[in-house]
C-alpha cells in the first residue's frame, strides 16, 4: 500500500508538470525564438537574449505596458529590436533602491522610470560619475554608488537594444570561435549579394510589426523561418543545430525550478495534513510529490549544465537554486532513513523560499548564463569546491528548519518531551553533516586558491566568514558532546549560528562587496529586509528561551549552581 501511494504521488507530481497547458501551445514564433545570436561570449537563441535583456532592464521577464496589457519577454524585445515603440517615454527601467531614489529626487513609490527621466537626472549622473572616479582610484564604493552604476548599465543596455542593427546573428564563414556580425556589417564576412536577401527579409519583418503588431504574427513567423534558414545556409558547420537551440528555449519555458517549488509546497501541505489526521498513505503521497520535485529540479540542473557546459554553481542565482536542491535532497535521504516526518517538514518551506527568490528576483539574482571568469575555468575544482561549500549551507539551513520545528514545540507543546528529544537528535545529526561538508569545502577551496592565487589562505572576506561560520557550529557541537549544551541549546545554536552562514553567503556578496571572490558580488539586495527577518527570528528564539527557562515567572530563589545548570540545559 505504501508503494502504491508513493507511486500515485509520483504520477500526480508528473501531471502537475503539465500545468499550465499554455507552455505547449505554439505561437508561431519558434523560428524567431531559436534564432542563434553570438552574445556575451557564447551562442544562444534569441529567446534567451530577450529574457535576459528584459529581466536586466525591467527586473521581470514580463512587461505591463502603459495600456495595461502584458507582454512576454520576446514580444517586448522585438518592439525594442525593431524600434516599434517610443522607448524614451516607456516606464521600463527598474530603480528599486529607496535611498538612491531619495538622494536623486525620484518618486519613492515608483519602481520603474522612463529612459528620459533617468538620463536627464543630474544628481544620478553625478553619483555615477563619482562612482567611476572612485573605481579608477581603486576606492570602495558606497551602496548608492553601486546602485547608480547598475542603473547606468540598464540604461546603456536599453540604448544599445533599441533599433539594434548590429545584433550578431550572421555566423562567421569558417571559424567556430570567430566573431559574428550584425546584418548591417555582414558584408565584412560575405559578399553583398549574399546578404542582401537576408537584409530585405529583416526589413520586411520590421515593417510588418510596425503596421500590424501581434495581428501579423503569422506573416512574421513565415519571414522568420526564411531568415533563420538563410543564416544557417551561410555557414552550416558553424551555425548551432536546432537540437542545441531548442534545448535552451525549452529550458526557458519549462521553468523546472519554478515547478519544483510548486511540488515542494504541495508536498509540505500534504505532509501537514498527514500530521493532523495521522494517515500514513498521505505521508507516502507527500514523499512521492517531494521526490518528483527533486527529480524535476535535477532535470533543470541537467539542462542548465548542458547549456553552460559546466556545473551550475558559479553565481549567486545558481548557488541559491543549488542550496534549495541540497536542502531537499539531504532531507529526503535522512527522511527515508528515519521515517519521522520532521526532516521534510523542516526542508520543504526552506526549499520553496530559495526557489521562489531565485524565480522572482532576476534583477538581484541574475539567472543568465555567461562565460566564467578566469579563476573559475578549472572545472575540476569548480565541480568539487563550490558544490561542497553550498551543500554545507544546505545542511545548516536544514538544521535551521529543524531548529524552528523544535522551537515551535517548545512554545506550543512543551509537554511533548519525547518528540523534543527526537528533534534534538535529528538536528545534531544534520549539524554534523554540515560541519563535515564545510570543513572539506574550506580545505578544497584553499587548495584551489593555492593553484589560482599562489596562497592557501589570505584572509579574504569570503574565506574569513566561512571560517567564522565553521567555528560558530563547532562550538555548540563540542559543547553538546561534553554536556555543556542540552537539547534546547542545540536548537538555539542551529538557528543563531545560521546568521554566520548568511553573512558568508549573502553579506560578503551584497553588503561588503570586497575581496577576490568578486565574481559572486551583486547589487539589489535588501539589507533592511534581511535584518528585519533575522531580528524577528531572534525574537522568537528569545521568547522560546523565556518560556523554557521561566524568566518572567515568579519562582523560588535558585542557587548559583542551579542557575548554571539551567543555562546549560
Amino acid at each position: 500500500m505504501k508503494l502504491i501511494t508513493f507511486l500515485i504521488g509520483l504520477c500526480l507530481g508528473c501531471l502537475l508538470l503539465l500545468c499550465p497547458l499554455s507552455q505547449f501551445q505554439p505561437d508561431g514564433l519558434d523560428a524567431l525564438r531559436s534564432l542563434a545570436v553570438q552574445l556575451d561570449g557564447r551562442k544562444k537563441p534569441l529567446d534567451t537574449v530577450a529574457q535576459e535583456t528584459v529581466a536586466k532592464i525591467h527586473g521581470s521577464a514580463t512587461y505591463k505596458t502603459t495600456d495595461g496589457s502584458k507582454e512576454d519577454a520576446l514580444s517586448t524585445y522585438l518592439t525594442m529590436w525593431f524600434n516599434t515603440r517610443n522607448w524614451n517615454e516607456e516606464p521600463f527601467v527598474l530603480v528599486s533602491y529607496r535611498p538612491l531614489k531619495e538622494a536623486v529626487g525620484l518618486d519613492l513609490e515608483r519602481k520603474h522610470f522612463t529612459f528620459r527621466e533617468l538620463m536627464e537626472n543630474r544628481e544620478l549622473s553625478a553619483i555615477a560619475g563619482q562612482a567611476h572616479q572612485r573605481e579608477i582610484n581603486e576606492e570602495t564604493l558606497t551602496r548608492n554608488e553601486r546602485e547608480a552604476l547598475t542603473i547606468e548599465d540598464r540604461l546603456n543596455l536599453l540604448f544599445q537594444t533599441v533599433g539594434d542593427n548590429r545584433l550578431p546573428i550572421v555566423p562567421h564563414p569558417n571559424d567556430i570561435k570567430g566573431k559574428w556580425a550584425g546584418l548591417n556589417d555582414a558584408t565584412t564576412l560575405y559578399a553583398p549579394e549574399t546578404v542582401a536577401p537576408l537584409m530585405a527579409n529583416f526589413a520586411m519583418m520590421q515593417q510588418t510589426l510596425l503596421q500590424g503588431g501581434a495581428t501579423h504574427i503569422p506573416m512574421v513567423a513565415s519571414l522568420a523561418d526564411g531568415l533563420k534558414e538563410g543564416l544557417r545556409q551561410l555557414s552550416q558547420s558553424i551555425y548551432p543545430t536546432d537540437t542545441v537551440l531548442n534545448r535552451e528555449v525549452h529550458f526557458n519555458h519549462f521553468h523546472p525550478f519554478a515547478k519544483a517549488w510548486w511540488l515542494y509546497a504541495i508536498a509540505f501541505t500534504t505532509l501537514l495534513i498527514s500530521q493532523w489526521i495521522a494517515r500514513s498513505h498521505l505521508y507516502w503521497l507527500s514523499i512521492g510529490l517531494f521526490t518528483t520535485g527533486i527529480a524535476v529540479q535535477s532535470y533543470g540542473f541537467f539542462l542548465r549544465m548542458q547549456i553552460a557546459d559546466r556545473p551550475p554553481v558559479t553565481n549567486m542565482y545558481e548557488s541559491v537554486v543549488w542550496v534549495g536542491f541540497g536542502i531537499a535532497a539531504i532531507a529526503l535521504m535522512l527522511e527515508l532513513l528515519s521515517r519521522n516526518r520532521f526532516y521534510l517538514l523542516a526542508a520543504a518551506p526552506l526549499s520553496v523560499v530559495c526557489l521562489v527568490l531565485a524565480d522572482s528576483l532576476p534583477a538581484v539574482l541574475d539567472p543568465s548564463i555567461a562565460p566564467l571568469v578566469p579563476v573559475l575555468r578549472d572545472n575540476f575544482w569548480l565541480s568539487i569546491h563550490v558544490p561542497t561549500i553550498t551543500l554545507s549551507y544546505a545542511s545548516f539551513a536544514l538544521a535551521l528548519g529543524v531548529g524552528h520545528v523544535a522551537i515551535g514545540n517548545y512554545l506550543f507543546t512543551p509537554q511533548a518531551s519525547k518528540r523534543i528529544k527526537l528533534l534534538s537528535q535529528l538536528n545534531y545529526r544534520v549539524l554534523q553533516v554540515g560541519v563535515l561538508l564545510l570543513t572539506a569545502g574550506i580545505i578544497l577551496g584553499g587548495i584551489w586558491a593555492h593553484f589560482s592565487w599562489g596562497r592557501f589562505w589570505g584572509w579574504d572576506p569570503k574565506e574569513t566568514w566561512a571560517l567564522i561560520a565553521l567555528l560558530c557550529y563547532l562550538a555548540p557541537l563540542h559543547g553538546r558532546l561534553v554536556g555543556w549544551i542540552g537539547d534546547f541549546g542545540i536548537h538555539v545554536a542551529s538557528i543563531v549560528s545560521f546568521n554566520a552562514v548568511l553573512m558568508a553567503w549573502y553579506g560578503v556578496n551584497f553588503v561588503l562587496g570586497t575581496g577576490l571572490h568578486s565574481y559572486g558580488f551583486g547589487t539589489g539586495g535588501s539589507e533592511l529586509l534581511i535584518a528585519s527577518v533575522v531580528g524577528l527570528d531572534l525574537l522568537i528564539v528569545l521568547v522560546a528561551a523565556a518560556r523554557q527557562y521561566g524568566w518572567f515567572k515568579p519562582s523560588e530563589p535558585l542557587t548559583t549552581a542551579d542557575n548554571l545548570e539551567k543555562v546549560l540545559q
